[in-house]
């Protein structure tokens, strides 16, 4: 591999950067470039491409020499230039240095389409891209596939969000960066093929799901198919004060360490949330037909955790009362005073055992110093972006529920993306959207991407024709964005390219758990397009997708 690299260009960026929407028509892979030819081409894109206050490196990957990823086995990925990028270097009034980072796979042999890969946390950080989507895991590279595939920091570098301190950087992290990315990123793949894409698709999970929403609505001609995985799309306003909330109630219950203080960890043990996932499972996994381990009927299942209190003192057969109190109102929701709510409920699932729904909630550590998520990734995001000004020392176990929602609420109007529920440009331009959101998501409720799709249908004329642009999937037992219980690998991705070139609407999508699941490995189901649930068809291995059907719930 070489590497080439050019200073920032002042020349006039491309004319082609007007038209930012899919191309539309069939996909045609170019004529393609010998391996020397396609090598000097890359090269070329440093200091010919003509990109306005950018940066640009490159560095060509024949083909054979790398694999998706830090993959061992497997296939090699086809011949490649990758971009990287620094659009719009600048210094903050924090004093430190910022700019809108991007990585870009331009393969030799071209598809025609255009992959933006959402991000995540508190972004920062360049997704590697050749590897497939968060939301669409276990598949094959879309760069071995022949896609151009573009990533982005959102307009900082390191995951700390101390950026907030930044008024521009903020703007960058809510939308201005993806704006960049993604024009620039087309222009680029029009200068290198002489052409802009047949077809553009974003695909992302949590933070990246809120960026998909947020390309919808304020770009909404940008992309032809959107899959927005566990979208954060109200994580500055509401499921943020979430999960102050579920800090609060679980820390409140924890036992006191060796220095007094509550250890959080210990609120729950493993058994514990083992007792809460068997109950659960013994009142709502027999309403799909089956008794598998897993919910598939989730608007039917019922659930109260006072069926496991203790008549007595507590044992490893029950829960105290306080561990059934904060369940209880960790998944009621958090409210105000007033009894207001401040965020939707949670739903009842399996996939509380898992140790990804500990890592947000309660962590590991086994002092008084907690390590779980909401201590570490939401608390940063909290009191450096969400609050309005920062306020880095803020106490997150003095979150006040009546007034420090209001400090929120500023950042909320530009990063949150939950207040639009028509989408009329984006569905007027025939975009079509796929959420896609695990029951068990412990930070983002599968029940927020359930309230917001009701309310788009009910804009946009009924579930039966909301589905025609935009459909829902559920997936039981996931945790956040994957893992758990769950047939947590499927092709998302395949299932909107479908849609949007073939006219093949996901009636279903094929999904299965991996080799290494600790639950069921290799049991394989449908995903079924809300309302609608898997259900078992009364015979034949209930590991077998094939004996499920998608019915009404």
């Amino acid at each position: 591999m070489r590497t080439f690299t050019s200073n920032a260009l002042t020349v006039p960026i491309l004319a082609v950067l007007a038209g930012c929407g899919g191309g539309g028509g069939n996909v045609v892979a170019l004529t393609n470039l010998d391996a020397q030819a396609s090598e000097a081409r890359c090269a070329d894109i440093a200091t010919k491409s003509g990109l306005q206050s950018t940066t640009l490196k490159t560095r060509y990957v024949a083909a054979g020499t790398r694999r998706p990823g830090t993959q061992t086995s497997g296939d090699f990925l086809p011949g490649h230039c990758v971009v990287t990028g620094s659009v719009d270097p600048r210094t903050g009034v924090d004093g430190k240095p910022y700019a809108i980072g991007f990585e870009l796979s331009l393969p030799d042999h071209w598809n025609g389409r255009f992959l933006y890969l959402g991000g995540g946390g508190n972004d920062g950080t360049l997704r590697d891209t050749s590897l497939s989507s968060s939301i669409s895991i276990g598949t094959p590279s879309p760069l071995g596939q022949g896609y151009a595939v573009v990533s982005t920091d959102a307009g900082h570098q390191g995951t700390s969000a101390s950026f907030g301190a930044d008024p521009q950087a903020r703007i960058d992290h809510a939308y201005n960066a993806h704006d960049k990315t993604a024009q620039t990123a087309k222009s680029l793949i029009a200068w290198r093929y002489g052409r802009k894409p047949n077809y553009s698709y974003f695909s992302g999970c949590s933070g990246g799901g809120r960026q998909g929403m947020m390309f919808s609505q304020r770009f909404p001609d940008y992309f032809d198919g959107i899959t927005a995985g566990a979208p954060a799309m109200r994580v500055s306003s509401g499921a943020t004060v979430a999960a102050m909330w579920n800090n609060r109630k679980f820390t409140d219950i924890a036992p006191a360490g060796a220095d007094g203080k509550p250890v959080l960890s210990q609120a729950f043990s493993n058994g514990d949330l083992n007792l809460v996932s068997n109950a659960v499972l013994a009142a709502c996994d027999a309403g799909d037909g089956a008794t598998d381990g897993m919910v598939q009927n989730t608007r039917a299942c019922k659930f109260d955790p006072a069926v496991l209190q203790c008549a007595g003192p507590k044992t490893d057969q029950c829960l105290s009362a306080p561990q059934v109190g904060a369940l209880k109102s960790v998944f009621g929701g958090p409210v105000n005073s007033a009894g207001q709510a401040l965020y939707v409920t949670q739903p009842w699932d399996a996939g509380i055992r898992d140790a990804g729904w500990r890592a947000w909630t309660l962590g590991t550590s086994t002092t008084g110093t907690p390590n779980s998520r909401y201590n570490v990734l939401m608390v940063d995001a909290l009191v450096n972006e969400f609050f309005t000004p920062p306020d880095p020392t803020f106490n997150p176990l003095a979150f006040n529920f009546d007034t420090d929602p209001a400090r929120m609420q500023a950042f909320s109007a530009i990063y949150d993306t939950y207040r639009d529920d028509r989408l009329s440009a984006f569905k007027g331009r025939g975009g079509k959207l796929l959420f896609i959101h695990g029951m068990s998501d412990p930070i983002f409720s599968a029940d927020e991407v359930v309230e917001y799709y009701e309310r788009l249908a009910a804009n946009n004329g009924g579930i039966d024709a909301t589905r025609s642009f935009a459909r829902t999937f559920l997936v039981p037992g996931m945790t956040h964005c994957s893992g758990g219980p769950a047939t947590d690998n499927f092709d998302s991705l395949q299932a909107m390219v479908d849609w949007v070139e073939r006219g093949v609407a996901p009636d279903v999508i094929a999904a299965k758990a991996s080799a290494s699941n600790a639950y069921f490995p290799n049991r394989t189901r449908p995903l079924c397009p809300y309302p609608t649930f898997a259900r078992y068809k009364g015979s034949g291995s209930i590991e077998d997708a094939a004996n499920f059907s998608c019915v009404a719930g």
